[in-house]
């Protein structure tokens, strides 16, 4: 079954705005068929009327007239080739950006099962394929349509007979295209999910080549590859297998056609029902057809297409996140406590997944800099993604500033609560637009004065351009201690409540210690902190400490009193070593 019901749904809201831009592409679609319908006509009064003998100078009007339908026709049919494409590339696009917004808001598991390639696929390969459809519909399957039984009236006009017969191959044929278009829309949906998988492993291999090749996984990932590979042939096989057959259809009834029209139309010129102008017009006609249903052909292929597109991108539509947003307060402005209350919590909801937190309760004071410590795995960062919310607790709540976290807006939230981490993602983009995440609207004024507080401007100095300074992408050509300063200035510039340190100094390269060093006490200054690190240097800052083990509590106090007593946990990893106890 042809999902052309799916495929308006889906696109009904995109297609409003581009109403009166239809309208005019529907009025020229019905001048060029009225004009590719004539054209014949006059050929056909000009070959009788030459056989009549009539004088030349009566038919050179009617070889202009043809001159001239014939170069409008053209014109307008590029008119409406650029109309057809706006409106579906317009239309798509705007699809591709709720697409996107869609997928930002969903939870980080989401994101955790979802590979980036297999996103970029469903966000671009899928719409695409829509887009493809859409364009084209427009102008060849609804315009062709049209032009097809204008064909078949004017057929019927010049001979009932050979319109019947024409009519009844059409509708089988036509009958037998659509069965098969109900067959093969499963084998294209097959090859979009493997598509799909190929160019998330692709994605993950990019980013992981490093470590793939140091520790000599190669053959590995080669077998990977082809396992796909083997997967993905016969399923584009069968596709290709689909359209062949569509093919064969098509063919098929252009040359049945053409039987019919040598067949009667000699019948009919000899018991002279048919003139001669009028057995070519016959010709004419069906060697019209022909174009009109094999790009219809075409089209039901891309419909195949567009009909697994359609699928997977409602099934991304429907993916509902996790993150239910209950309220849409706003936090207060300045330092805020951080609450935890008998929170426990999986990365999978299913029965016998590994709880990584649990029963998990304490209250950080608003002002106040905590230590979390633990050995990898402990839940450490977990409690991070918690606070700013990129997951949600199945049991128990998280507060901010004295409110759950569902009940905060959630710009809001990612407004007030920042998070800096060891790996910054940095853009192919300039250092300003880097620090303020693309925002016109942040004035230098204040890029300068943030730079300046955390005493960075020595190093902006040594960059050639200073903000106007173009980074790749990735790491963007700076060591990962450079990547920290500029994290930390994004902080600084959002002014948050709460800050979280994931591991944020642990990969410091010496030129800039001392300089990252001052920075965080800047960036911490009349704030909430939580500091999660192995290095025992930044837990000097902290009021508090959180110890965790396997997703318990098992030590919390202020720092000062737990480091005095000599049977506490902290104690004893100051005595033994932190780093070496945590590692």
């Amino acid at each position: 079954m042809i999902p052309v019901r799916a495929y308006f749904t889906l696109f009904t809201g995109y297609l409003r705005p581009h109403r009166r831009t239809g309208v005019l592409l529907a009025a020229i679609m019905l001048a060029t068929i009225a004009l590719q319908l004539a054209n014949p006509q006059l050929i056909r009064i000009f070959i009788d009327e030459a056989i009549a003998g009539t004088a030349v100078g009566s038919l050179v009007p009617l070889a202009i007239a043809f001159m001239v339908i014939a170069v409008l026709h053209q014109l307008l049919m590029v008119w409406a080739t650029y109309l057809a494409e706006q409106i579906g590339w317009s239309a798509t696009n705007q699809l591709r950006a709720d697409l996107t917004d869609h997928v930002l808001h969903l939870d980080m598991g989401f994101h955790k099962s979802t590979s980036p390639g297999a996103l970029i696929e469903r966000i671009d390969g899928d719409v695409t394929a829509l887009s493809n459809f859409f364009s084209s519909m427009i102008i060849k399957i609804i315009g062709n349509g049209v032009l097809l039984v204008g064909i078949l009236v004017l057929l019927w006009i010049e001979s009932w007979i050979v319109g019947l017969s024409i009519t009844t191959l059409i509708l089988v044929t036509f009958l037998g295209l659509f069965r098969l278009h109900g067959v093969t829309v499963p084998w294209q949906k097959d090859i979009r999910a493997t598509s799909a998988e190929m160019y998330g492993f692709i994605g993950e291999q990019i980013d992981g080549t490093e470590d793939v090749e140091a520790n000599g996984a190669t053959g590995y990932m080669l077998s990977r590859f082809d396992d796909i590979q083997r997967r993905w042939l016969p399923q584009v096989v069968l596709g290709w297998t689909g359209w062949a057959l569509m093919w064969v259809s098509s063919m098929a009834l252009y040359f049945a056609s053409l039987m019919v029209a040598y067949l009667l139309g000699s019948w009919l010129f000899g018991v002279g029902t048919l003139t001669i102008g009028s057995v070519y017009i016959v010709f004419q006609y069906i060697e019209m057809a022909h174009r009109p249903i094999e790009q219809i052909r075409e089209e039901l292929i891309d419909l195949q297409k567009a009909g697994a597109s359609i699928d997977r991108v409602q099934e991304l539509m429907d993916t509902r996140t996790r993150l239910v947003q209950r309220s849409n307060a706003t936090l207060a402005m300045g330092p805020l406590d951080v609450t935890f209350q008998d929170v426990t919590f999986t990365y999978d909801d299913e029965a016998g997944d590994e709880i990584v937190l649990d029963d998990v309760s304490f209250v950080i004071p608003s002002g106040r800099v905590v230590g979390l410590l633990g050995r990898t795995g402990s839940g450490k960062s977990t409690i991070a993604r918690l606070i700013t919310r990129l997951h949600e607790p199945q049991v128990g709540s998280v507060s901010v500033g004295g409110r759950a976290t569902w009940d905060v807006d959630m710009t809001d939230l990612r407004r007030r609560v920042a998070m800096v981490t060891q790996d910054v993602q940095l853009f192919r983009a300039t250092i300003r637009e880097n620090l303020t995440f693309f925002d016109p609207d942040v004035p230098d004024d204040r890029l300068f004065e943030a730079i300046e507080r955390l005493e960075l401007d020595s190093w902006l100095a040594t960059l050639p351009d200073g903000l106007d300074t173009v980074l790749d992408s990735g790491s963007g050509g700076l060591s990962a201690g450079q990547a920290q300063l500029l994290a930390f200035t994004r902080v600084f510039l959002r002014d948050p409540g709460v800050v979280v340190l994931d591991e944020a100094s642990s990969r410091l390269d010496p030129a800039t210690e001392a300089l990252l060093e001052r920075a965080v006490d800047h960036l911490l200054e009349d704030r909430t902190a939580i500091l999660i690190a192995h290095r025992l240097e930044t837990i000097t800052r902290a009021d508090d400490i959180i110890i965790l083990d396997e997703g318990r509590i098992i030590e919390q106090g202020q720092r000062t009193r737990l480091a005095g007593d000599p049977n506490s946990k902290f104690s004893k990893l100051l005595a033994t070593g932190m780093e070496e106890v945590l590692a």
